[in-house]
């Protein structure tokens, strides 16, 4: 039982946010030479546990909508397939993604009583948007976007809760952070292009069409690598920060993949494959790179 509710939690992708706090707390050294190890831990626990509930809301939104029965599961898309596998019922992967949304809510409101209005403008975008992520702003083909702000939200307000102080290198780097999250679930949309349309979703894919969004992908990437160069010269980030740029090879990997054949499902695995882990390093080694 225990490996399909990691299954269902998408144990893998939480590494994301991991990511996150991890850029926070090696900003937050690096300005402030100091870290607080209990707000740190329950930094981590917090976001991991908002991170796993708007998984599991997506999977429970997904499956009542019937995309998941209508698309090819891939290992980084089509949902976990606990659902449709009936290995756990909908309602109960319900009723978890709420308690994990309360939980981690639990954490943050802690957060807010000694941080104060901004940690709880914050909290309530972080509620706000998860819980109506898989439904309103998916449909309106915001995904991309929202994924963007949260990472930039992670790292911004693990600095503050460390410091109580809106840091600019941890809004920059944030932004970083979270392009590479936005990057990894634009190219994971492409699989289900036709069970998301046929369902009513209206994803970034969807909008721009296949050929025109492999076309500008390369965006995505581009973008930030840009903006840890641009950050050595704003003081944002540092000059070692271009260790990030080991990832490269990795990137131009997944460009190359997904401009073969942009319609084909198992072309596009192997562009995914190396997508993740392009953001997964590119991610790490700038949290890295804060330290040196």
């Amino acid at each position: 039982m225990l490996s399909i509710w990691l299954r269902a939690i998408r144990i893998r992708f939480l590494l994301a946010s991991v990511i996150a706090v991890s850029n926070g707390l090696a900003i937050t050294y690096w300005k402030y030479a100091t870290i607080d190890p209990l707000y740190a831990v329950l930094t981590y626990i917090g976001v991991v546990f908002l991170h796993a509930s708007v998984d599991l809301l997506n999977d429970y939104w997904d499956y009542k909508r019937g995309i998941d029965s209508a698309t090819k599961r891939t290992k980084f898309s089509g949902g976990t397939g606990v659902l449709p596998e009936h290995l756990l019922t909908p309602r109960t992967v319900y009723i978890a993604g709420i308690i994990f949304l309360i939980l981690g809510a639990s954490i943050g409101a802690y957060f807010v009583a000694i941080r104060g209005i901004t940690i709880a403008v914050i909290l309530s975008f972080a509620v706000v948007a998860i819980y109506f992520y898989s439904t309103r702003i998916v449909n309106a083909g915001l995904g991309e976007l929202f994924v963007a702000i949260k990472g930039a939200m992670i790292v911004l307000g693990t600095v503050y809760v460390q410091n109580a102080v809106l840091e600019p290198a941890a809004l920059y780097g944030g932004a970083i952070v979270g392009i590479l999250s936005a990057t990894v679930l634009f190219i994971n949309s492409f699989p289900d292009y036709e069970a998301d349309r046929s369902k009513g979703r209206r994803t970034l894919v969807i909008i721009l069409g296949r050929k025109t969004a492999s076309a500008i992908f390369p965006i995505f990437i581009i973008t930030a690598y840009a903006l840890v160069v641009g950050g050595i010269f704003l003081g944002y980030t540092k000059i070692y920060s271009l260790i990030s740029f080991a990832s490269i090879p990795i990137a131009i990997k997944s460009i190359l993949s997904l401009r073969k054949e942009p319609e084909s499902i198992e072309k596009i695995v192997p562009a995914m494959a190396s997508a993740v882990t392009y953001s997964r390093i590119t991610g790490l080694l700038l949290a890295v790179s804060f330290i040196l």
